[in-house]
């Protein structure tokens, strides 16, 4: 059956918003205002997650390993991306983008408050609902920035750039609360306060909906209600089969976690290839789409090596943190998991610099594959200046000073503005447009990558030296942000007209 286009074409927003927000569309504030308690839900969380894991079960954790517990965490992250897949295409074909988001932060509350129910079983059950519910949110919600701007809009970059300074605003305060609560009170306290964090970014989105472009309008590609009612059945029977296939086997002994965890990174593996090879083929993607998706491959593969850095600022940094760093700054003592808060000040801080400059640079600024090379680059960097204070130490007893760490954050976090504030918005600009929540969700499948990756290599830390690990991925990530820059010129050809 076919579909009327006055039912998918997205409504613009009302006119007076289109400056109404330092400039930018006034539904970026209520999109922003959504990923600040987003993110100070998940990274809140995930500052303290892979401590919980590790810490002994007398002080309320799971008693695992530091390698063991740092790849848990990993792979957490990677489920967590990779269900942006289902996501983006739930948005695009069933739900629309709105009500994606919606749902999505609902089951991501539910998933916190079950995990602040102190016993195992719960632990998992809340992981599996963030999980499901970040799949829905992020790559939708990403999205709907990309579509308060024409392609044309020289804001694009800076609307971007203020959006994930909101991001950091979360980042930032999350691990403050919830890893004091969670050195000082217990786990499952500050696992509380992430969920109470959640419910109020989704009284805030409520509550600013009407500035938001498209959001009485159902899915922009959605099925005909036969396929509908179809895929709804598919989807739902396919979810309980998967549950009771994985409780079977993990009650017989087969999927341990350790098994668990390898599944997880072949599959990161192979769905980004599926899901390049799909767009590639679709009768629904022009030759000129068809086109610009060959470099943001290459974008894809910078985004991987980047984050791979990046995600380990919650797993291997955190626990070098926690047993080689000290704890205090200036005479003051503060946990561990506050170290993770230094990247989200140092984004909260430079994001709006970034935006400035950009702003003000106008057609000037590097192009986009220029930039996200640069933070690549600085990703690099911020694990080859860990070598210098891990070297010449007979045992581990050793503690640094906080400062190495802090470093450590400032780079990375500059990075991770330059890389994801471009990557994110070259993904809009590149995405064909029957693939455009779908796009947006390949583009965090890029971070399922990194984290499957993350999941196994994470395993090394502990086993060989300090120096040694952070220097060679440091040096990796260095190297493939160089190959970057010296692909730029194809990269700006077939990139056209994106810059």
């Amino acid at each position: 059956m076919s579909h009327s286009t006055a039912g998918t074409e997205p409504a613009p927003p009302p006119p007076e918003d289109d400056h109404a927000f330092f400039g930018q569309p006034r539904g970026l504030m209520t999109l922003s205002g959504l990923e600040v308690w987003e993110r100070f839900s998940f990274l809140g969380m995930q500052a303290i997650l892979v401590l919980f894991f590790a810490d002994t079960v007398a002080n309320g954790g799971m008693d695992m390993d530091p390698g063991t517990a740092a790849s848990v965490s990993a792979a957490y992250g990677t489920l967590v991306y990779l269900v942006s897949v289902a996501g983006g295409w739930l948005a695009d074909r069933i739900l629309g983008s709105y009500r994606a988001v919606l749902y999505g932060g609902i089951l991501i509350a539910c998933g916190h408050y079950s995990m602040a129910v102190p016993t195992d079983a719960m632990t998992w059950v809340g992981l599996g609902l963030i999980s499901a519910g970040t799949g829905l949110l992020k790559p939708n919600v990403a999205s709907m920035v990309g579509k308060l701007y024409r392609t044309d809009d020289e804001r694009r970059d800076a609307g971007f750039a203020l959006y994930y300074m909101g991001i950091n605003i979360g980042a930032f305060a999350g691990p403050l609360i919830t890893g004091w609560l969670g050195e000082h009170v217990s786990w499952h306290w500050g696992f509380s306060a992430a969920a109470v964090g959640m419910t109020l970014g989704l009284i805030q989105y409520v509550a600013g909906r009407r500035h938001l472009a498209g959001r009485k309008h159902a899915a922009e590609f959605a099925l005909a209600p036969d396929a509908m009612r179809r895929a709804v059945r598919l989807i739902i029977g396919g979810a309980v089969v998967v549950a009771v296939v994985a409780t079977a086997l993990a009650l017989a002994g087969w999927l341990t976690m350790d098994r668990f965890v390898d599944v997880l990174t072949v599959i990161s593996v192979i769905a980004p290839v599926v899901y390049f090879v799909e767009m590639f083929r679709s009768p629904r993607v022009t030759a000129e789409e068809r086109g610009r998706l060959r470099p943001y491959i290459v974008l894809f593969l910078g985004s991987v090596v980047f984050n791979f850095i990046l995600f380990q600022a919650y797993s291997t940094m955190m626990l070098l943190a926690s047993t080689n760093a000290r704890t205090e700054i200036l005479g003051f003592t503060f946990p561990a998991s506050w170290y993770a808060s230094a990247l989200g000040a140092f984004e909260v801080a430079l994001a709006p610099v970034v935006a400035a400059v950009w702003a003000k640079m106008g057609p000037r600024q590097p192009h986009a594959s220029n930039k996200i090379a640069f933070g690549v680059i600085l990703g690099g960097l911020s694990f080859l200046l860990m070598v210098l204070p891990t070297s010449g130490h007979a045992d581990d007893t050793y503690r640094m000073a906080a400062w190495w760490i802090v470093g450590s954050y400032l780079l990375l976090g500059l990075g991770d503005i330059l890389l994801e504030t471009s990557g994110m918005s070259a993904t809009t600009k590149l995405a064909p447009k029957a693939f455009a929540s779908q796009t947006m969700a390949l583009w965090f499948l890029s971070l399922a990558l990194a984290n499957g990756i993350q999941a196994q290599i994470v395993k090394l830390y502990g086993e060989v030296s300090n120096p040694a690990y952070f220097g060679v991925n440091g040096a990796i990530a260095v190297a493939a942000g160089v190959a970057m820059i010296a692909a730029a010129p194809w990269l700006k050809r077939t990139m056209h007209p994106v810059h």
